[in-house]
This record gives structure tokens, C-alpha cells and sequence, in this order.
């Protein structure tokens, strides 16, 4: 049993982190089921293709479902589609899709649905427990979560490198940490930052980028979409 597990708190009217899973090679979908069911998540369903996921979805509506993106019968995008579609039909729902590989177009097509609950994550992370769970944690409850990797590899490109040629080397970093779906307090544990040093890092980025509006949670995702859209 981890940190992370019993977040939620029936008595307040959260609802219990349940899922549903959809990955159609067996051997990872029942280890990702196991390590959920060890957490104290209750795991709906767990299926192998698209169609059956958006069935259990439109009945069990969980707070979360679990996708990868290749799945039958073509193994391209259809992971892809079907959270696309859950996220129209059931915007309440979050997604957290996992790939086995850096795919920019994937992640770019997921966060723009702009709806809350969103996540983009390699399947490697699946190893790295505490993170992968603080992941399923934060997408269940709203939050934005990419994989590093993807965001490293954004950066690597020269137009990204272009879009974010007015940042320093310490905004972009908080950027990089931020795009994790880390919050204030989580960036500044894992850069060793204060608290305010942070927050003006954040809002310069806000400023630099050029994103007006009240809402920082928008703003946060468009700061990240920011690097997407250009690709």
C-alpha cells in the first residue's frame, strides 16, 4: 500500500477512484490491474479493444479510464479515438492514455479537447510506481499530466526551440515540471525552489507566452499546448 492510496473521502462526497483499463496485451493490462486493485482502486472493468472500453465506460461511469493507444483491430490509433470520444461523450470522465512511445501528434490531439482529467504517459512509467499512481491520482481528480519524455523530446525541436526563445533556463524548466502536472508546491519540492520563486516563474512563462485570462488551470495546459501546436 502506498502514499497515494484513500485520497478520496466518501464522507466529504468524493466519489472512489475507480477505473477502467483497456490495453489488449493481457500480461500488462492485469499487471496494471493488480497494482491498482493493491492501491485500493477499485478496477471496473478491463478489456482489449476500444468498442468493449466505451461500453464499460457509458455503463460504470468511472471517475477514470485507463487507455492504451494501439489497440485492435488495426493497432494504430484506436486507443486514441476512443478517448477522444470519452472525453466528448463523458467529459466528467479522465483519461490517462499510455503509449510505448513518444507520439507528439497523440498528445496534441488529447489536450485539445480541454476538458479537465487529462494524461499522456509512456508505458515505462508503469514501472516507476509512485509516479504512475500520483498520475492516476491527479488525472482522476482533474489535473493535466504529460510524460516528461514527450515534453524533452518537444523541446528538442527547433521550432520549440524558437516559440520559447524568451524564456530562461529556469522557466523552462518549471514548464518541463509543470507540463508533469505537478502543482505549485510539487515543482518547487522537485526543483528546490521557495514557493515564491516558483509562482513568479510561472506567471513570467504566463507573461512570455503571451496567455491572458484569470484562469491559471487554463492557462497552465495552454502553456503546454503552447510547445504541441507548433508541431
Amino acid at each position: 500500500m502506498t502514499e497515494h492510496q484513500n485520497r478520496s473521502d466518501p464522507s466529504r462526497g468524493e466519489r472512489p477512484l475507480s477505473v477502467v483499463l483497456a490495453d489488449d496485451a493481457v500480461l500488462l493490462r492485469e499487471g496494471v490491474r493488480s497494482l491498482l486493485v493493491d492501491e485500493g482502486i477499485d478496477v471496473l472493468a478491463s478489456v482489449g479493444d476500444g468498442e468493449a472500453l466505451l461500453e464499460e465506460v457509458a455503463r460504470h461511469r468511472p471517475r477514470l479510464a485507463i487507455v492504451d493507444v494501439r489497440m485492435p483491430p488495426t493497432h494504430t490509433d484506436e486507443g486514441l479515438i476512443a478517448a477522444l470520444r470519452i472525453k466528448r461523450e463523458h467529459p466528467e470522465v479522465g483519461v490517462l492514455v499510455l503509449s510505448q512511445y513518444v507520439a507528439r501528434e497523440y498528445a496534441s490531439d488529447l489536450l485539445g479537447t480541454e476538458t479537465p482529467g487529462i494524461g499522456y504517459l509512456l508505458k515505462d512509467r508503469i514501472t516507476e510506481i509512485d509516479g504512475f499512481l500520483r498520475a492516476v491520482h491527479d488525472v482522476a481528480d482533474g489535473g493535466t499530466v504529460i510524460d516528461p519524455a514527450v515534453v524533452r523530446a518537444l523541446l528538442r525541436n527547433p521550432e520549440q526551440k524558437k516559440a520559447v526563445s524568451r524564456l530562461t533556463p529556469r522557466e523552462v524548466e518549471v514548464l518541463e515540471t509543470m507540463a508533469e502536472g505537478l502543482s505549485n508546491r510539487g515543482i518547487a519540492d522537485r526543483l528546490f525552489l521557495s514557493l515564491s520563486t516558483v509562482e513568479k516563474a510561472i506567471s513570467a512563462i504566463f507573461d512570455k507566452l503571451e496567455l491572458t485570462g484569470d484562469e491559471q488551470t487554463s492557462r497552465r495546459v495552454r502553456a503546454v499546448l503552447r510547445f504541441l501546436d507548433e508541431q
